[in-house]
């Protein structure tokens, strides 16, 4: 059972954060000027807080709404006694913090009572204990050895900010720093919980949402959260919707804010992008990336992802004036370290590739894309033990990233271990339950164990949810072959190269002549003539099939010539559709044959 968070003991919140939990109340977006307010606000306090990126999360959003006259703006914070005591020390120390001098911060913030000082005081200190791992991890290691360097100061903060917890005195900055004081620790139930109060004490506080994000697994999980009932409610819903594969929810979630007024937001533009993307709708996807670049043209963010969609388009050209782009605006980002290296992937320079992203891991150590695309990478370089370290790594990032569990099947299918292959397959399965190719590899998987019924299972299931690589029919075509079902195996067959064609694709020609093969021999066995004849001679225009289709048309020749009579008594559904045994290829989609009696 999920945690239970939304404890109701948040009487403590100090200050301004109780009255702007209050603002936020309702997912209601009838007064966005209010909700302009309330973002403005809470981006000046985040940045007084050091928390960049939550700060330009709400200052992103507040610009997409309409300007506020200046009797409306938001009043600054009111300063208490313990602020002005604390206030020549907090300004030099956000100075050195602002400077990336943690240590030095932390020194002149001691002993400070105000929750502002005590909060930089605190997080000076957990920056400070990371920015020690990264260098030590960067300096003594190669990026697939990260799990080795601990931050040393988490045990310490952990200790100093529960007794804070207990005595309810943090407010929700607070608690979102004790929040991620847990997850480094592992502790993740714990976390949830204080992410959960920290949405309570002070829902305009984007961080907190995102990290409950990373932290949230499954649907289920999702529902028995209680969460303040604010209108950051609906964008945390949206997000969460994306990442856990809930797409079309997603899509209504972002449809909706931008109805209720957020339609000029890059931040809801973006993430509708990489909704389509992970549904792989990738015209749609490259569509709406173009139209954020013109929006926002020096937006470094999503663009890893953008570079993904034209690395499958293998859109060489375009990919290539990313990578040089954003080269120009950055260098030493994540996401550019990510582009340039898909962009030597689909040179085919995999070492190349290989390096980009290990330099992204050193700016980033939890980057996920980084490992997944590296552990690629490394398979491509067939250097399987370094590709299954890396796609481990990008799990334990992120157990909900269905790339690295499928790539680590890939991995363990290539070392002919196919115990292990099933158990990744299915987890990706478990995450993708309607993508074909987990499907597919999947039923593979079954075949080598030789669990026919199970594979059957899978390839039709495939088939069913939208075959992307059109090959489940005829891997459960073959497998009916093989236990000398015959009928089935015609009908899968069939209905193969019904779908091959009413796509109007030129797809390889082995699958379709092996289909055409098949079926030649199956109506030359029930004595259907004509039908025979006409696969028969669709072999002929097949390189490897040619001979075999010209030996069954001369048998066929000689038996009509003595006077043999076609079969009468084999079922109509399998006569090859009238379009087909014709030259000419349907345009139009053959109604679907009836399958059901193959269902295993």
């Amino acid at each position: 059972v999920g945690p239970t968070g939304g404890r109701a003991v948040y009487g403590a919140v100090i200050g301004r954060a109780g009255a702007m939990a209050a603002a936020a109340g309702g997912g209601d977006f009838s007064d966005l000027r209010e909700i302009k307010k309330q973002l403005l606000s809470v981006a000046e306090r985040s940045r007084e807080r050091g928390l960049q990126h939550s700060g330009k999360w709400a200052a992103e959003l507040a610009f997409a709404l309409e300007p506020l006259p200046l009797s409306e703006l938001p009043p600054p914070p009111v300063l208490t006694e313990e602020d002005a005591r604390d206030l020549d020390a907090y300004t030099l120390a956000k100075s050195y913090f602002d400077l990336k001098e943690y240590d030095r911060a932390a020194y002149f913030l001691q002993g400070c009572k105000s929750q502002k000082a005590y909060f930089l005081y605190m997080y000076s200190r957990y920056l400070s204990g990371e920015k020690k791992k990264d260098d030590e991890t960067v300096d003594s290691l190669g990026p697939l050895e990260k799990g080795q360097v601990k931050n040393e100061a988490l045990r310490e903060l952990r200790v100093e900010l529960s007794k804070k917890h207990k005595a309810q005195e943090l407010d929700g900055f607070g608690l979102y720093l004790y929040g991620v004081v847990l997850r480094k620790l592992d502790l993740v139930k714990e976390a949830i919980d204080v992410f959960v109060e920290a949405a309570h004490a002070l829902p305009l506080h984007w961080g907190a949402w995102l990290e409950l994000c990373n932290l949230i697994t499954d649907k289920e999980m999702l529902k028995f959260l209680s969460l303040p009932d604010t209108w950051m409610k609906e964008f945390f819903l949206a997000h969460i919707y994306t990442e856990l594969q809930l797409i079309e929810e997603a899509l209504q979630k972002y449809q909706s804010l931008i109805d209720a007024g957020f339609s000029k937001s890059t931040y809801i533009i973006s993430q509708i992008a990489v909704a389509y993307h992970n549904i792989r709708d990738i015209d749609k996807a490259l569509s709406i990336f173009n139209e954020l670049r013109k929006q926002d043209p020096y937006r470094i963010e999503n663009m890893d992802t953008f570079s993904n969609l034209l690395y499958v388009r293998s859109m060489k050209p375009e990919l290539s004036y990313l990578a040089h782009n954003l080269c120009e605006i950055d260098k030493y980002r994540v996401e550019t370290c990510c582009v340039i290296g898909n962009y030597y992937s689909l040179r085919s320079q995999h070492e190349k590739a290989a390096l980009y992203f290990q330099r992204a891991l050193k700016l980033n150590p939890r980057y996920l894309g980084a490992w997944t695309l590296m552990g690629h990478e490394y398979m491509e370089m067939k250097n399987t033990s370094a590709a299954i370290q890396a796609y481990r790594h990008a799990i334990e990032v992120n157990k909900r990233d269905y790339r690295a569990w499928y790539g680590l099947g890939q991995t363990y299918e290539i070392l002919k271990m196919p115990f292990y292959c099933l158990y990744y397959y299915r987890r990706a399965h478990q995450l993708r339950p309607n993508d074909s190719r987990m499907l597919v590899a999947l039923g593979e998987c079954y075949e080598k164990l030789n669990q026919l019924v199970e594979a059957k299972k899978c390839y039709w299931r495939a088939y069913a949810v939208g075959d992307v690589e059109k090959m489940a029919l005829v891997k459960l075509a073959k497998l009916h072959e093989q236990l000398n079902e015959s009928e089935q195996a015609a009908q899968c067959y069939i209905k193969y190269i019904q779908d091959i064609y009413s796509c109007g694709e030129v797809v390889e020609h082995l699958e379709v002549s092996t289909a055409f093969r098949y079926l030649a021999q199956y109506y030359f066995k029930c004595k259907l003539w004509d039908e025979a004849s006409a696969c028969a001679q669709k072999c002929c225009a097949f390189n490897d099939t040619r001979e075999e289709g010209k030996a069954l048309l001369r048998q066929i020749l000689q038996l009509r010539n003595q006077g043999e009579t076609p079969s009468t008594d084999v079922p109509a559904p399998f006569f090859l559709p009238a379009s087909l045994s014709a030259s000419n290829t349907p345009t139009r989609r053959v109604s679907p044959l009836n399958l059901s009696s193959v269902t295993p």
